[in-house]
């Protein structure tokens, strides 16, 4: 299958419908609670201070959500700028979506808030994608609902 071609979308949380933060919150529950096993409170709070970034395609009556994360304002959750619930569909992992999401949430970032730092918390497997981005690991390994984590800063 070729890879299909992903309509991208900035919205403050105001600014989302019914059916996309459905969509969104669907994602996230499917990939981080389920398929991760992973029981946490997903809605945490700073949804509604944070910038959301939607990746669709086309499908049937209502475009498919194949791609999603959060861009965290500096002050926020951290003093620096941060991302978060970066997510890809199952169905849509093959295509690099993952990085093409953070690519254009650092971008943002850039140009939201210049010269801010950004800091995550990253799921420990991820070190290494993250680092491809600028990203250093300025923690331990620290678990955080059951999945291994570690803080890491641009």
């Amino acid at each position: 299958m070729e890879n299909p071609r992903l309509h991208w979308q900035w919205k403050r949380f105001e600014e989302l419908t019914l059916e996309e933060l459905y969509r969104l919150l669907a994602l996230r529950q499917q990939v981080f609670v389920v398929e991760q096993t992973s029981i946490y409170q997903d809605a945490d709070g700073y949804d509604r201070g944070s910038h959301h970034l939607l990746g669709t395609v086309p499908g049937g009556q209502e475009p498919v959500l194949a791609a999603y994360l959060r861009v965290l304002p500096p002050g926020l959750k951290y003093p620096e700028a941060s991302l978060g619930r970066v997510v890809t569909a199952p169905g849509m992992r093959r295509y690099g979506y993952g990085k093409l999401l953070v690519e254009k949430a650092l971008a943002f970032i850039d140009t939201s808030f210049p010269g801010a730092p950004v800091r995550i918390g990253a799921q420990h497997y991820l070190r290494r994608f993250y680092e491809g981005f600028g990203f250093r690991t300025i923690s331990d390994v620290y678990d955080e609902d059951g999945i291994p984590h570690i803080d890491m800063l641009r």
